[in-house]
């Protein structure tokens, strides 16, 4: 009896593993977990005028908060004029750990940047009747929306539904036209496009 009942406590046994290992082999779950849903992002590049934080681990004396400089490069204690803008925070941080390694003993660097203001040839420029015109540094999944919103959106004296998203390609220029009016005050939120580098958002003025 005993020995009729392991069988069968064995039985379901193999059956329970064998239904897990065929819910998700340890590839799909890598792949699964390692994928954003919203697909791969992109990383944010550094550029002139941009605010780093440079943290060497043990060494407070060199950890520094500095500016980019408009020629692209940073200086820090024992580091001059490292170049800094088109590369991500991580690629800085090794190019200051091997300045530093004839200083300091096998340094260990991280790189934050803790303001933005981005590549000057990816900003969002926005033109024309807007509250507050700027140009402001890309966002991966940057809305119109979004941009509206930072600079405080439209003047009284906008014609928003005459607006247009001014996008440079390699074959030419594209214009898009987007009705502000539209979707600010009736919630038309199929205007509400996504943005690319380097777009140009031009608000003209009310012609009354």
């Amino acid at each position: 009896m005993k020995f009729s009942v392991n069988i069968v406590v064995y039985f379901f046994l193999s059956q329970w593993l064998l239904a897990c290992s065929a819910v998700a082999p340890p590839a799909a779950l890598l792949k699964a977990t390692s994928v954003d849903g919203d697909g791969p992002r992109s990383v944010y590049v550094i550029g002139a005028g941009d605010e780093l934080q440079v943290f060497v681990w043990g060494n407070p004396e060199l950890s520094v908060s500095v500016p980019v400089k408009p020629d692209g490069t940073i200086t820090t204690p024992l580091v001059e004029d490292v170049i800094a803008s088109g590369k991500t925070s991580t690629q800085l941080a090794r190019d200051v750990e091997v300045r530093l390694q004839q200083y300091v003993k096998s340094p260990v660097v991280t790189v934050t940047v803790t303001r933005f203001v981005g590549r000057y040839s990816e900003q969002i420029r926005v033109i024309g009747a807007a509250t507050r015109p700027v140009a402001l540094p890309y966002r991966q999944n940057m809305t119109l929306l979004d941009v509206l919103i930072a600079v405080g959106g439209i003047s009284e004296f906008a014609s928003g539904n005459r607006s247009s998203v001014v996008r440079e390609h390699e074959t030419g220029v594209e214009k898009i036209r987007v009705r502000l009016d539209d979707m600010l005050n009736g919630g038309d939120m199929s205007q509400n496009m996504l943005m690319q580098p380097g777009d140009i958002l031009v608000i003209p003025e009310s012609l009354f």
